[in-house]
């Protein structure tokens, strides 16, 4: 009663929930992120911080409808998954809280955060295509993804999926619905066969033939690079990359990210979470974990394959503004018949 009875009064007086709960000795994170190599992640802070995690583990839909249904009983204090789309789904349900902090305003760029959620990583969506089939030259645009030269040839995941739906969403900011969705069908038409499998298949496929080109995250490529498998070998030794629109507005990129609750229980171990997963220790994780690019520019990091993948122009589009058209690049995709 005395903590609650302190905690109304802070708020009264106009401030910040973090004070009054500076104690806070553990953290609950509800987590949609499933790499076996953020436990080292999560291990780094508890050594840090002294703050125990307890994490649920769970897929995003799964996650924001505990979440939904816990309401102001929720135990959960931060939310984290890929894909801005998720996230801003996530925000449109009012889960989140707003936190102000100094450390994530100078250490992540304003593109890459809103205020209720931050970016921690990047990963790009670039197009890889069969070295004996098609020449770079023939995609180095997503427009050129539904050029009639390449029909038949193109290997998708679905499009319902988010990394898809992000790219449309970035579409339709760059060139509008419009030219969006008549690249949709022309997309379609072009298809090798039913969108089907992760990012990962779609690049096999194009290394076995059964595809000339297919979009897919950097980290999937990069992943391939890294392993020590002669199968995986042999993919890589068939395929070529290519960064999309780099005489225009760069190629499309998203993040992994992550937010604290409205109900949040340990809001000030929440804060020291957010702010540890943009330390140098942290960012340097998501890098060599799962092949993603930090978002602190001055993180330096070494990782083979993205040393291989070369440097970039990244669309630097508003993480916020990318989720607002995600709902639009949806509608988009079913009238084009991207399922």
């Amino acid at each position: 009663m005395k903590k609650t009875l302190l905690a109304s009064v802070l708020i009264g007086l106009g401030l910040t929930a973090v004070h009054a709960h500076a104690a806070d000795n553990e953290l609950n994170l509800y987590s949609a992120r499933h790499y076996q190599t953020d436990e080292a992640l999560y291990q780094d802070f508890t050594k840090q911080t002294g703050i125990k995690i307890n994490r649920i583990e769970a897929k995003e839909d799964e996650l924001l409808e505990r979440i939904r249904n816990e309401g102001a009983n929720s135990p959960a204090d931060v939310f984290i998954t890929v894909d801005a789309s998720r996230l801003a789904k996530a925000d449109e349900l009012g889960i989140f809280a707003p936190v102000k902090s100094k450390v994530l305003e100078e250490r992540i760029p304003a593109h890459l955060r809103t205020d209720n959620w931050f970016s921690y990583s990047t990963r790009a969506r670039l197009i890889v295509y069969n070295k004996e089939t098609v020449k770079p030259e023939q995609v180095q645009t997503y427009a050129s993804l539904a050029s009639p030269e390449l029909k038949g040839k193109v290997c998708t995941r679905s499009g319902s999926h988010p990394y898809n739906i992000s790219l449309g969403a970035a579409l339709i900011n760059h060139e509008g619905a419009e030219k969006t969705e008549k690249w949709a069908r022309d997309l379609v038409a072009n298809f090798a066969r039913t969108p089907k499998g992760g990012d990962t298949d779609q690049i096999k496929a194009v290394a076995a033939g059964e595809c000339g080109v297919a979009i897919a995250n950097s980290y999937y490529l990069a992943r391939l690079m890294n392993s020590t498998k002669e199968e995986d070998k042999a993919v890589v030794a068939k395929v070529g990359a290519v960064w999309p629109n780099q005489k225009t507005w760069g190629t499309h990129i998203n993040i992994s990210g992550a937010g604290m609750l409205k109900h949040a229980p340990n809001k000030a171990a929440a804060v020291k979470f957010l702010e540890y997963l943009a330390s140098d220790s942290a960012q340097k994780y998501f890098a060599d974990g799962n092949n993603e690019w930090p978002v602190v520019k001055t993180v330096k990091v070494t990782n083979p394959a993205l040393d291989a993948l070369g440097d970039f122009k990244a669309d630097a589009l508003p993480v916020g503004d990318l989720a607002k058209t995600a709902a639009e690049a949806q509608r988009i995709y079913d009238r084009a018949g991207f399922r």
